[in-house]
């Protein structure tokens, strides 16, 4: 495989074409992949709501309206949508999870390295909740790290996708109860395959310079 290759072809579809379905084992593929995307002291602060029929789909889709009805015929014609949430704080209970997940994992060799561990997690989440103060933008930090992974792995598996930052956040909390679930949303991502109709299929990649991004020390 050549990585720069796909990474050249890849783009963001602006049309899909509603009757092509991904098989379900290539998303199922997809999913392993995104739940192997890294984050922050591996604090995986995420929660991915998955639509993969219509009516899940025209759920996600309310909460493009307005200004961002442009974006529902994405959600609507893919063949399947992910809401990336992020946890609105890291309380207790999720450090507990992940503790307990090392272990059983096998990471700790004794219970002085999983108190270690233990104490460089609640270290990190006091630091960023006490003095920076926007512990839920380091946490969307890296859930925004799991979509890159997607977007990647999809141009990998030859999917198109799309991420959709445009919507509205307080009807897709409401249709979704995602407060009540200590959850924000933060990003949409639609998954399938490209309409002939896609105008942006044919237009070439635009990036800035090397030496306007680039700063070799």
């Amino acid at each position: 495989m050549d990585l720069l290759k796909v990474l050249q072809s890849r783009y963001t579809t602006k049309a899909y074409d509603a009757n092509k379905t991904i098989p379900a084992e290539k998303f199922e593929q997809l999913l392993a992949m995104l739940r192997l995307a890294p984050s922050s002291i591996n604090i995986q602060p995420w929660h991915f709501i998955i639509a993969d029929h219509v009516a899940a789909k025209q759920r996600i889709a309310k909460a493009l309206v307005g200004k961002y009805a442009y974006n529902a015929p994405k959600v609507l014609d893919s063949s399947h949508t992910i809401l990336f949430c992020t946890k609105a704080d890291i309380d207790a209970q999720h450090l507990e999870q992940l503790l307990a997940q090392d272990e059983i994992s096998g990471r700790f060799k004794d219970e002085q390295a999983k108190q270690g561990q233990k104490d460089t997690r609640t270290g990190y989440i006091e630091y960023y909740r006490n003095e920076k103060g926007d512990i839920q933008r380091w946490a969307e930090n890296q859930t925004f790290i799991a979509l890159g992974q997607m977007l990647l792995a999809a141009g990998i598996e030859n999917i198109d996708a799309t991420p959709i930052g445009g919507f509205n956040e307080e009807i897709l909390d409401q249709e979704l109860q995602l407060t009540a679930q200590g959850l924000v949303p933060s990003v949409i991502l639609t998954l399938g395959y490209r309409s002939e109709q896609d105008f942006n299929a044919k237009l070439p990649k635009s990036r800035l310079a090397e030496d306007l991004i680039f700063t070799r020390l």
